[in-house]
């Protein structure tokens, strides 16, 4: 009987345990994920922007 009780006990704990990683995970793939992806894009369009705008430059310098 307590082992019954016992293990129901640790089952209900388990379960809402369980299911926050699985939120934790699920929120990190749909909010977070996207986030960092649209960071990374936005520091590589700038990065080539910059790379586009030096070369620009050093071509004027060329010209004159």
């Amino acid at each position: 009987m307590v082992d019954a009780l016992y293990l129901a006990a640790v089952t209900l704990l388990f379960v809402p345990w369980v299911y926050g990683l699985y939120a934790l995970a699920r929120d990190g793939k749909n909010r977070l994920l996207p986030l960092v992806r649209r960071y990374l894009r936005g520091r590589r369009r700038l990065k080539e922007e910059a790379e586009a705008e030096a070369e620009r430059e050093e071509q004027e310098r060329q010209l004159y």
